[in-house]
């Protein structure tokens, strides 16, 4: 039996994403009032927009995302760490990090496997989510079923697909990316535990497109045009 879908668990659904280099403060609250507005899961903001979001969103039921080595992952495990402590401190309740995507391709799996493990220990120790960004764009199915199973192995509450801005670079010299694709996202749910979830970001920009990924098993979307699909989930009904 199928559980109805209301205005709620939509927005519940919603990461509403700040992440732009080029957000102002004034920007960064303006999105936070709004996803105040549509009481969404987060405000997924950068670590130095913590005490912003904090202030904006206080006495609500939406949490504070912070984003961490992000989008490229590139920071030894002691940095990341220290910006998961940083993050924590200032007010985060959860936690999105981005894997170290060259020790992933190049195989070195013990190194990721036991970054995944500390940060984790470190995230759930502060009664907080973790969720680790693959950035699916630049992996092969290998690595990314390999990454379900050490992620699944550490109990960490989320994956996700992707940053937004992992660009790739094609044939023609122009950058891009497709984020959360169906058969990633598939893969991602037959290869995590049940019990470990899935963010899809990157590409879900309309009402269709989240009830697609929910489909597939996605519990949680990255969106910069949460607005827009919450305001088409009222025009089509949902209470």
């Amino acid at each position: 039996m199928s559980i109805p879908i209301s205005l709620a668990t939509i927005s519940k659904m919603i990461d509403h994403s700040l992440l732009h280099p080029t957000m102002t403060d004034a920007q960064i609250a303006a999105g936070c009032e709004l996803a105040r507005k549509y009481d969404v899961a987060t405000a997924c903001v950068k670590p130095y927009s913590i005490p912003l979001a904090k202030d904006i969103l206080r006495g609500s039921d939406v949490g504070i995302c912070a984003v961490v080595a992000f989008p490229h992952g590139n920071s030894s495990t002691y940095v990341k760490i220290a910006e998961v402590e940083d993050a924590l401190f200032a007010g985060a309740t959860e936690i999105d990090v981005v894997v170290n995507i060259g020790k992933v391709i190049g195989g070195d799996w013990s190194y990721v496997s036991e970054e995944i493990r500390l940060i984790n220990d470190i995230v759930v120790g502060a009664s907080a989510l973790l969720k680790v960004i693959f950035e699916n764009d630049f992996l092969e199915d290998s690595h990314i079923i390999r990454l379900c199973e050490i992620c699944s192995l550490h109990e960490v509450a989320f994956v996700k697909t992707s940053t937004g801005y992992g660009f790739v670079k094609q044939e023609n010299g122009a950058y891009s990316y497709k984020g959360a694709t169906d058969h990633h996202l598939a893969l991602m749910r037959k290869h995590c535990a049940p019990e470990v979830q899935i963010k899809a970001a990157g590409g879900v920009r309309t009402l269709d497109d989240v009830l697609r990924v929910r489909g597939l098993g996605v519990s949680r979307i990255g969106a910069t045009a949460t607005e827009a699909i919450i305001q088409e989930a009222k025009q089509r009904g949902y209470q």
